[in-house]
């Protein structure tokens, strides 16, 4: 249930923004009709049984078509064996008929056979793949909804394993189990064939079937752990690959390839060991499974044989009742194979689980409340934060006016950005509020939330597609007159215009083919495109030169105008944008005011801006750090930045 609010009013009309979704695209597939079964207690399989269920007549029509090639097969041992038995009378009498008859009813068995065990595996193929499909829909769906602190804990390449190696084990086996099923019914079919023709030739037959399942069971006990730990180490091996390929610039700058390529060939030789270690334990067992069943057969030939001299059974019934012993062997040779994939798919369905049930931390409640129009008025009551055991923010309290452009000040580690994170609810305060227009952000919706507060963070993520589409993230819709001007905006667009292809320049992954300060120029025009009453700039312009960024700031002030702008700011070129600064110090709000009310009243905001801008202020005033001591070179730079507040004194009208 949601109630919509336009500012602090009630309003009716919600058409405009129904789902408050920045972005809006038709999906290209459907998303999957079922999830997996959320109770922990069953048994791997059945907790796949909802997904199965949702496939379940294209899964009928296979298995029928399964279980009538099946019966075909089941009639052609039999048919042979009677086209041998009346072989002598067909050649001595004038007018085989019946003799011919059986051979044309074998042609047509053996041709249905084959049409219908062809439509019956393409059949089951299609529904393992949707099988395969659905799954992998259900993990992409469901880690979307999970929280940053399940990020902050769990290596993308373990997602990625599971995602894609997992699943295809548990997909590998759903597609085989069918088969073995209908080599099981076979199994039945063939005994009672046996059994009509010899009850003590079926038993010979039989003999080996409890020791081949007593090693089976010996197997599945053995191969289940080695399993896990092919899976587990195969995401190992992937974690330490995406690992280089996205650091590929730190490995390089520090010359730590061989490093790397030891961490990578030692995480390789765990894997080869454990895969060594499975074929071992195959390589004795299956051959043990498979020709332990020779045993049997052997004594019906002699078994068999014996009867035929003796006239109790007739010699095409024995030729038939070895080839239904090859159709009674054929789930004990695909035992020992079943059994691998079988404990490889419980293995990766338990690492699949392991994600699936991870509860997002951070949901929204029963009742929400949504916000049309808001007008921006922030507030942070007594709130209380930790990055698990490490606390980052403690009583924290302050207000920022309905369309203020504040600047939050602090050193390293203060907890700036977990401003931002706490506001957009990335991560949810421990204790205290957080308000906007006097509504608790706990009671809005998530998407509401994220439509109304947006983010410019320091180093913006582009995905690997056009400049264009990166820029309309947030707006497909909007037109590429609205795409460039956000460029200009943001000072890009004179960059974009010399890449190769313009604005349908594919960028690379990361959008790293580009500088920092161009990633961020980018990160900027997509905000100004989006265009949301709560802005959050964190530190945006830390790799523009001054320059541009004189430039894009001209663009951020008509930005910030009209609505509630927070900058999480280092340099002073920054902070002269805010009407107020907030300095964070202890964890808590140590001061606010103005930047020339602070330079004047607080000693530590001018100690904290030395620290963090020597760089900026050192180009500007030219100064030599390795011609003064550090206590004097402090002094001077706390100095410049007093200077430079009075300038900026002088030049305010207030």
């Amino acid at each position: 249930m949601s109630t919509t609010y336009s500012g602090a009013e009630p309003v009716t009309d919600t058409a405009e923004h129904p789902n408050f979704e920045p972005v809006s695209v038709t999906p290209r597939f459907e998303n999957p009709r079922a999830n997996v079964d959320p109770d922990q207690s069953k048994n791997w399989f059945m907790r796949l049984v909802p997904i199965l269920l949702v496939n379940k007549w294209p899964f009928t029509i296979g298995i029928s078509l399964t279980i009538v090639t099946m019966l075909l097969g089941i009639a052609l041992p039999a048919t042979i064996g009677e086209i041998i038995n009346v072989l002598p009378a067909a050649v001595t009498e004038s007018e085989p008929e019946y003799f011919l008859t059986l051979i044309a009813g074998l042609g047509v068995l053996s041709l249905f056979r084959f049409v219908f065990g062809f439509l019956s595996n393409y059949q089951l193929s299609r529904v393992s793949n949707q099988l395969e499909a659905d799954l992998r829909s259900t993990i992409y769906n469901h880690l979307v909804t999970l929280s940053f602190s399940f990020y902050d804990r769990i290596q993308t390449g373990q997602v990625i394993s599971r995602a894609n190696s997992d699943i295809k084990a548990i997909q590998m086996f759903l597609m085989m189990a069918p088969m073995m099923l209908t080599t099981i019914m076979s199994f039945v079919f063939a005994a009672a064939y046996m059994l009509s023709v010899s009850v003590t030739l079926t038993l010979a037959a039989l003999i080996t079937t409890p020791i081949v399942y007593m090693i089976s069971m010996k197997l599945r006990k053995i191969m289940f752990p080695l399993s896990w730990l092919t899976q587990a180490h195969q995401a190992d091996v992937a974690v330490i690959v995406d690992e280089n390929i996205n650091g590929q610039r730190i490995v390089k700058s520090f010359a730590q390839e061989n490093h790397q390529l030891n961490l990578l060939a030692k995480a390789a030789k765990k894997l080869q060991w454990v895969q060594v270690r499975s074929i071992d334990v195959s390589s004795i067992y299956n051959p043990v499974i498979e020709n332990i069943t020779v045993i049997g057969q052997v004594m019906v030939w002699v078994y068999g044989g014996w009867l035929v001299i003796q006239g109790e059974v007739e010699l095409g019934s024995l030729v038939a009742f070895n080839m239904y012993i090859m159709m009674i062997q054929m789930p004990f040779r695909l035992l020992g194979m079943l059994l691998q994939m079988e404990q490889r798919a419980k293995a990766s369905a338990g690492r699949v689980f392991e994600i699936l049930d991870e509860k997002p931390e951070i949901v929204d409640r029963p009742e929400t409340v949504a916000l049309l129009n808001p007008e921006g008025h922030l507030k942070f009551s007594h709130v209380n934060f930790a990055y698990g055991d490490e606390p980052i923010l403690q009583d924290l309290s302050f207000t920022i006016a309905a369309g203020e452009t504040v600047a939050v000040v602090g050193r390293t580690g203060s907890g700036k950005s977990t401003i931002a994170r706490l506001l957009s609810r990335f991560y949810e305060a421990e204790t205290g509020t957080i308000t906007i227009d006097n509504v608790d952000i706990r009671d809005l919706a998530l998407k509401n939330l994220h439509y109304h507060v947006g983010q410019v963070l320091d180093d913006p993520f582009l995905f690997s597609i056009s400049i264009r589409d990166n820029i309309a993230y947030g707006r497909p819709e909007a037109s590429m007159d609205e795409v460039i001007a956000a460029a200009k905006a943001a000072q890009a667009h004179e960059f974009i215009t010399h890449t190769s292809k313009g604005y349908d320049t594919v960028v690379g992954e990361r959008g790293y083919t580009l500088s920092g300060g161009q990633r961020q120029r980018l990160g900027i025009a997509r905000a100004l495109l989006v265009n949301p009453p709560i802005l959050v700039l964190d530190d945006a312009t830390s790799a523009i030169d001054v320059k541009v960024e004189s430039a894009i700031h001209d663009a951020l002030v008509n930005l910030m105008a009209h609505r509630t702008t927070i900058l999480i700011a280092h340099r002073l070129s920054t902070i002269s944008l805010a009407e107020r600064v907030i300095l964070l110090d202890q964890r808590k709000v140590l001061a606010t005011g103005t930047h020339q009310e602070l330079l004047a009243q607080v000693p530590r905001y001018s100690e904290i801006l030395s620290q963090q801008d020597l760089s900026e202020v050192e180009e500007a005033t030219e100064t030599n750090i390795d011609d003064e001591s550090d206590g004097e070179y402090r002094g001077r730079i706390t100095e410049q930045i007093r200077l430079q507040g009075k300038d900026t004194t002088e030049g305010d009208p207030s």
